[in-house]
């Protein structure tokens, strides 16, 4: 018996060591912040916000790569494929985390079985922005002119919130729109400053700095309540008169699911104390809003309410647009 009391107490002990000698390990090496978008988007912001501030706290480089296409997938899939060790972690967004799965014929990832949520950084509204020198000022002007001549209205990638809430606009308004998908809000407000397209549902903060340079009109946000960074901007559901029109997007922090719990917490722990920092400063007046994240348990909530934005309305809108019900890999960016 004393022998085997000894047996389980070297083992505990080995175990206790080999979970905080890996915790003082890590990171080792470079860590790769993956946004599944061109640069410019919220993602993209989010991420870049966060890589110095991680970088000082970890006391290693903390790099952003922007891997586009696929709505997403092909960054999340590259988060997947990577070793489970903490040094690649995804800035996930609904489509690659939420929606991909139920859009994406033959997609090669699972995110519920292969990501692991590891923290929450943002919640955002969709801002309406439309070219200032457009021939009408405001969400019932817009609506108007799409029953008389065909509107474009552009997203940052099929199946991102920016898609769902133009579908549901039309489907709502019965107005003719037809959407035109980009690798990224970034692409897609350059097109829309071009006047290439008449309107976007862009990430608010991605918008922001063109709205307030006066290149782009914000004419509402998708959320059901206004935005504190513009309280006289409506919402759509005042504007267009769409009862429970409610569309958002957030930005969250994944891992490979194998990745050690420690990593996991100590990423949080981080994450979490940098996005307490940040919010109260730069992003105060751009209309970011931060839940709990203190668990991956918001983050599951998030990933469930993504799902549910295919909706029977969304549903409804896409059948009414002639969108498929599902995209093959290689043609959904």
């Amino acid at each position: 018996m004393k022998l085997v009391s000894l047996l389980l107490a070297v083992l505990i002990g080995t175990l206790m060591w080999g979970t905080a000698a890996r915790a003082q390990s890590f990171p080792s090496r470079t860590v790769h912040l993956v946004v599944s978008y061109a640069p410019g988007g919220t993602g993209d912001i989010v991420a870049r916000l966060i890589s110095d501030r991680l970088a000082a706290a970890l006391g290693q480089n903390v790099v952003v790569e922007n891997r586009a296409g696929g709505s997403g997938a092909i960054g999340a899939q590259s988060v997947v494929s990577a070793p489970a060790d903490g040094h690649t972690l995804l800035i996930g967004q609904p489509a690659e985390v939420a929606i991909n799965p139920h859009w994406i014929r033959g997609l090669s990832y699972d995110p519920d079985r292969d990501l692991q949520p590891v923290a929450l950084a943002t919640m955002v509204p969709l801002a309406l922005v439309i070219p200032a020198g457009a021939p009408y000022a405001n969400v019932a002007g817009m609506i108007k002119a799409a029953a008389t001549r065909p509107l474009t209205f552009a997203s940052a990638g099929t199946g991102t919130p920016g898609h769902f809430a133009g579908e549901l606009l039309k489907f709502r308004t019965k107005t003719n729109m037809t959407h035109v998908p980009y690798k990224g809000a970034g692409p897609a407000l350059n097109d829309l400053l071009g006047n290439h397209v008449d309107f976007f549902f862009s990430g608010f903060p991605a918008a922001w700095a063109q709205v307030k340079a006066g290149t782009l009109k914000l004419i509402a946000v998708s959320t059901a309540k206004r935005s504190p960074a513009a309280p006289d901007v409506p919402t759509v559901a005042e504007a267009a008169g769409l009862p429970d029109f409610d569309v958002g997007l957030w930005q969250g922090v994944f891992a490979p699911r194998a990745t050690p719990k420690d990593v996991v917490l100590r990423l949080n722990a981080e994450i979490n104390r940098i996005v307490s920092e940040t919010r109260h400063h730069r992003q105060a007046a751009r209309g970011w809003r931060r839940r709990d994240v203190a668990h991956g348990r918001s983050i599951h909530r998030l990933r469930e309410g993504g799902k549910r934005q295919i909706s029977a309305d969304h549903q409804a809108g896409r059948r009414e647009a002639g969108v498929s019900d599902t995209l093959r890999m290689g043609g959904a960016s």
